[in-house]
């Protein structure tokens, strides 16, 4: 076999993938697939602006892993590829000098490493989008299938599925709109397999679910008429934590709600109502639904999108939330609101039973994130009660992540020819269709003969 690697430098978290796939198949489709996956303890990259030497070690520990994962003698001949998301893109906007030092440790790090390491960079918020779009259509099959012949063809008839993926600091949309003639700047031409698909991509940048999170925050010590003691309506009943402000409002995303006398380590108590109504109502004001100005096909922050269409699959921040509220795959909106009323109407006390993990960072913020969840898709994406449904929540097709990482790393590598001589179809489906009748006939034919034959003698 042959092996890939991909690090997902995200914003709150580093994950390792490793690819495998038949060493004579490179130009195959569906026998790429995930044999390991590490998440590296401890936060994003991002967080080491101060720091970037202490990457290292976190590092170490997936890293050999996956030494004893891959056979020793194809380390030289396995390929590193490092693709950093929202959390470095904010990191570079704040501070670029800092970000390309913590590029660098990161490329020092892996030149030492047996593997062929391919250079780390920053993805673009559409590059995102769109490997995350290929990522889940090549795993669900729907650019290429084995048809009777054991050739491979593109799938007759086959519909690609839409991609939301909700990151830390970021969150992607990407599908095929039912017209991708029309002028939309987000409109991107991908080529696979010799075929052409206009995907609508677009990244909202800050609406990623911390960096969401920590703009709610910003915006209840604004509305708040003391800087000590805060009401949050999406943190549970009884629930308290004392933060930083600099934990919130340090972020560039909340920049503009930055208090006049600001001073980072002054703490902030943070004391949890769980009231949904008012937990709505805040999570309402973090999108800015007036840029639009009536406009058609613009829901929010200005930016034009194509009316949904067809199935969508939702993963990473999307599936967790969903499945904190103990629903799975896809189900009605008015099922959603009811969970999500309920899980918020929750105490701290009681979260602990209904939780299948219960970590205090996580569990606090699933009533913040369903909120998040919701107004993203019904006011920003424009999801509706009949739409809706179409929305599958899922983390994984087989065994694979959905995850923008294969996507890339099929794309750098050309695993997914945009010329293919692969396929050959041997008939059309309409002639192979006209061939089955013609024989079909020619058959009873010859039986109504033989029967004929039969009578007379």
């Amino acid at each position: 076999p042959q092996y890939g690697i991909v690090l997902d430098a995200g914003s709150s978290r580093t994950t390792v993938y490793v690819y495998e796939w038949p060493a004579e198949k490179e130009n195959d489709t569906g026998v790429v697939s995930q044999t390991f996956k590490c998440i590296v303890k401890g936060p994003g990259i991002s967080s080491y602006e101060s720091n970037p030497e202490a990457l290292a070690r976190p590092l170490d520990n997936c890293l050999n892993k996956v030494k004893e994962r891959i056979p020793v003698h194809l380390h030289k001949n396995t390929s590193v590829y490092i693709g950093a998301t929202a959390g470095m893109r904010l990191l570079r906007l704040q501070n670029e000098t800092a970000a390309n030092e913590v590029l660098a440790s990161i490329q020092n790090y892996f030149r030492a490493q047996p593997f062929e390491f391919r250079g780390a960079q920053i993805i673009t918020g559409p590059e995102e989008g769109v490997y995350g779009w290929i990522t889940a259509n090549y795993l669900m099959g729907n650019f290429l299938e084995r048809n009777l012949w054991r050739t491979w063809v593109h799938p007759y008839g086959k519909e690609t599925v839409g991609a939301l993926d909700l990151g830390g600091a970021s969150t992607q949309i990407s599908f095929i709109p039912e017209d991708s003639q029309e002028n939309f700047n987000s409109i991107l031409p991908v080529k696979l397999y010799g075929y052409n698909y206009n995907v609508y991509t677009h990244s909202f940048q800050c609406y990623g679910r911390d960096e969401a999170e920590k703009r709610l925050l910003a915006l209840l010590l604004q509305k708040s008429n003391t800087s000590s003691n805060v009401d949050n309506p999406c943190y549970p009943q009884n629930y308290n934590t004392a933060l930083p402000i600099k934990y919130f409002s340090g972020s560039l995303c909340t920049q503009s709600l930055r208090p006049a006398n600001y001073y980072p380590n002054q703490l902030v108590n943070f004391h949890g109502t769980g009231d949904p109504g008012l937990c709505q109502e805040m999570v309402s004001l973090l999108f800015n639904f007036t840029a639009c100005r009536d406009k058609e096909e613009c829901p929010f922050n200005g930016i034009r999108q194509p009316k949904v269409k067809g199935n969508f699959v939702a993963f990473s921040g999307f599936y967790y939330t969903i499945n904190a509220l103990n629903l799975s795959g896809h189900f009605s909106l008015a099922d959603f609101n009811s969970s999500m009323w309920l899980f918020c109407s929750q105490s701290w006390a009681q979260l602990r039973f209904m939780l299948p993990k219960f970590e205090e960072i996580y569990a606090r913020s699933y009533c913040f994130s369903a909120n998040f969840i919701y107004y993203l898709l019904v006011h920003g994406y424009n999801f509706d009660a009949e739409t809706w449904p179409q929305i599958h929540f899922q983390k994984e097709v087989g065994n694979s992540s959905i995850a923008w990482s294969l996507g890339y790393m099929l794309s750098l590598t050309n695993m997914i020819p945009a010329e293919s001589k692969l396929i050959q179809l041997p008939l059309k489906p309409s002639l192979f269709a006209g061939l089955l009748i013609f024989l079909t006939a020619t058959a009873l034919l010859c039986l109504l003969f033989l029967v004929y034959l039969c009578i007379v003698s």
